[in-house]
């Protein structure tokens, strides 16, 4: 089974993308633990709670690779939850850290903010996305891993991944 990380700014597509794929490839997907965490917690967190929502994602994400076939697409990973917390903290846990740096997917695919906002209960950062956008691309490179910039509407980006998949 591939892995695969969908990850960038909010409100760049991720999981409109992840669902699409899953539906697309008859396979499973990971969904953003922030949101269900957030929905079930209110939206006013602490820092603290961006361990526990890391831990639900990864959580989330090794049920799903139990249940998968061919693929499995992650709407965020452990970059979101490092990106996260050093732009809203200043730091971000180790454990979190020690996550990003040891848990390989085969292809990294960073949303690009051409993707129009969605207002939303527990967005934050509508004026940052270029500044934030700046933070993944630098991180994704810092870390060595190859990624792919997607860009357009959702049918293009699917377009685009489809044909990385087939290769």
């Amino acid at each position: 089974m591939k892995k695969i990380l969908i990850t960038g700014p909010e409100s760049t597509g991720k999981s409109s993308l992840a669902k699409a794929l899953a539906e697309s490839y008859d396979t499973h997907w990971v969904p953003e633990y922030a949101r269900l965490w957030l929905e079930q917690n209110g939206a006013n967190y602490q820092e603290e709670d961006l361990l526990l929502i890391a831990k639900g994602q990864l959580h989330l994400e090794d049920f799903h690779a139990a249940q998968a076939n061919q693929y499995l697409f992650c709407d965020t990973g452990m970059l979101v939850m490092k990106v996260w917390s050093e732009f809203k903290y200043g730091r971000c846990h180790p454990w979190i850290l020690d996550q990003w740096a040891k848990r390989p997917y085969d292809y990294y695919l960073l949303c690009g903010i051409d993707a129009p906002w969605e207002a939303g209960p527990f967005r934050e950062n509508q004026n940052e996305r270029a500044e934030l956008f700046a933070i993944y691309q630098a991180e994704l490179k810092a870390a060595g891993k190859q990624y792919i910039t997607l860009t357009g509407s959702l049918a293009e980006r699917l377009e685009i991944i489809r044909e990385i998949l087939s290769i």
